[in-house]
């Protein structure tokens, strides 16, 4: 069992009746504690069933109404961040059929099973989702005969699947080995395996930045390591995949942190807190019980997200790994303009697409990666510049939203001057805020008496008349954000 910074997706375990669901929840929590919770909000683990208030005192703390069963659901398909984890869930006949959860990778199944009943179990780790392409179904009551049976009804390729040659996948395995490692022919990843953390830390980041600097080497080594790692799963415990079971964990190390640079992490607390928990590895010669993170990785320490530091500025700009730098910036950047986005429409788009310009251009190899590191650099100081204007026009954030969504670089709007400029977003900000309801952007009658509101501000204060209709609308896309803000 994986601890908890180490769970990666979400499992199921399908159990034969609601005591034993019961008994091997509490037998977990004993070995991992800080997974419980008695609040229905958090905890990632949970047991799903159905009761009442006559089943036994075991069962009790189970069981919940339907809407906190729906509740629960919700948690369980979750994954942009919307609640606090739910990663492991254990039932015995509950979300087994119509119940879709595309994270889910891995069903342990100990519960008899036959027929429909048992396709639709298995149905549910099938679901492509990012990198995942299929899932596992670990047997513990020897499913593999029914299995077929209920393939019988199904068609003839599909019958030719159930079931797999482990000759073949190690056949398969072994050619995706040799291919992954020529992708790394010229660097010698075996220093990852010896030495301190910090140093096998640095050969992780050297061996992406070197992945980087292929001809279109992330989507190669992305695509080709999934194929080795669903090859090893179907070939293991064969002598030919222990043999390489410490590679297999490097590669997936790579993996991971390719992985983690493109996402974002919308489930942390503060921006300060990305990128945490990279996969478990296969092997324990470069695992870590600590959290491992991108900066970490890097060799970098972590910015103070909110200003973009120029101390931490200086560190990309110096690192050896330029590739590898770049991708980290990139990120950091993105995760920050996001966060602005939410808030300040205009900011999200101009930055986003300043950031977005560059990258493409650096894909292309139109510039390198010296050079796209030292424009991102640029963006970032603007980025500072920008968040420092509210409090020289003495603007709150979102205040300055609504300025920003005023000014152009018209020339019919710049004669207004930053002072009226000023005055208009304070009303705007004003009266929008006292016109906020819960159900305002659903109702046309009340949008319609809002952007009347805005085009008499506009009037009051001299905007050009031909270009209220353009300020208006991006006032009220503008109030949208601001209503998500204030009705949170």
């Amino acid at each position: 069992m994986k601890r908890d910074s180490e769970l990666d997706g979400k499992a199921m375990i399908v159990c034969f009746s609601r005591n034993i669901c019961a008994e091997l929840y509490n037998e977990i929590i004993k070995l991992r504690p800080e997974w419980h919770s008695d609040k229905d909000e958090e905890g990632l683990i949970k047991v799903i069933i159905s009761g009442s208030s006559s089943d036994d005192q075991l069962l009790q703390p189970h069981i919940r109404s339907r809407t906190q069963r729906q509740y629960m659901a919700d948690r369980f398909r979750d994954y942009e961040g919307k609640y606090e984890p739910l990663k492991l869930v254990i039932v015995r006949d509950m979300w087994l059929t119509g119940f879709d959860v595309k994270p889910l990778h891995t069903m342990y199944i100990d519960k008899p099973m036959k027929g429909h009943t048992l396709m639709q179990a298995i149905a549910r780790v099938n679901r492509v989702f990012e990198d995942k392409e299929g899932g596992l179904v670990v047997d513990y009551v020897g499913i593999g005969y029914d299995l077929k049976e209920a393939l019988a009804h199904y068609s003839k390729g599909d019958r030719d699947t159930t079931g797999i040659d482990q000759d073949r996948a190690v056949q398969i395995m072994q050619l995706q080995y040799e291919i992954v490692c020529n992708m790394f022919h010229g660097f010698d990843y075996n220093q990852a395996f010896d030495g301190t953390k910090r140093q096998r830390l640095a050969v992780a980041s050297e061996a992406e930045d070197y992945i980087l600097g292929l001809e279109d080497g992330e989507k190669r080594y992305l695509q080709e390591t999934l194929e080795l790692v669903k090859a090893y799963k179907l070939a293991v415990p064969r002598p030919e995949a222990m043999t390489i079971s410490r590679d297999v964990g490097f590669f997936r190390l790579i993996r991971a942190a390719l992985i983690n640079l493109r996402r974002s992490d919308t489930t942390v607390k503060t921006r300060a807190e990305v990128d945490q928990a990279i996969r478990q590895l296969v092997t324990d010669s470069i695992t870590s019980k600590d959290i491992i993170d991108v900066f970490q990785m890097a060799g970098l320490d972590k910015p103070d997200f909110s200003i973009l530091d120029d101390r931490f500025l200086k560190e990309v700009r110096g690192m050896k790994t330029k590739n590898l730098a770049a991708e980290v910036l990139r990120k950091l950047i993105m995760d920050e303009i996001r966060a602005r986005g939410r808030r300040n429409l205009i900011q999200g788009k101009k930055f986003s697409e300043k950031l977005e310009d560059a990258i493409i251009r650096y894909h292309n190899r139109m510039i390198t990666s010296v050079e796209v590191i030292e424009q991102m650099i640029e963006l970032a100081r603007d980025m500072r510049k920008a968040q420092d204007r509210g409090a020289q026009l003495n603007l709150d954030e979102n205040e300055l939203a609504f300025y920003d969504a005023l000014e152009t670089n018209d020339s019919a709007v710049a004669v207004l001057g930053d002072e009226v400029l000023r005055q208009i977003a304070l009303e705007l900000h004003r009266s929008i805020r006292n016109s906020v309801t819960i159900d305002w952007t659903l109702r046309e009658n009340v949008k319609a008496k809002m952007r009347v509101s805005v085009k008499r501000i506009l009037r009051k204060h001299g905007y050009p008349p031909d270009k209220q209709q353009k300020a208006t609308e991006t006032v009220i896309q503008q109030a949208e954000l601001l209503s998500n803000i204030l009705l949170q």
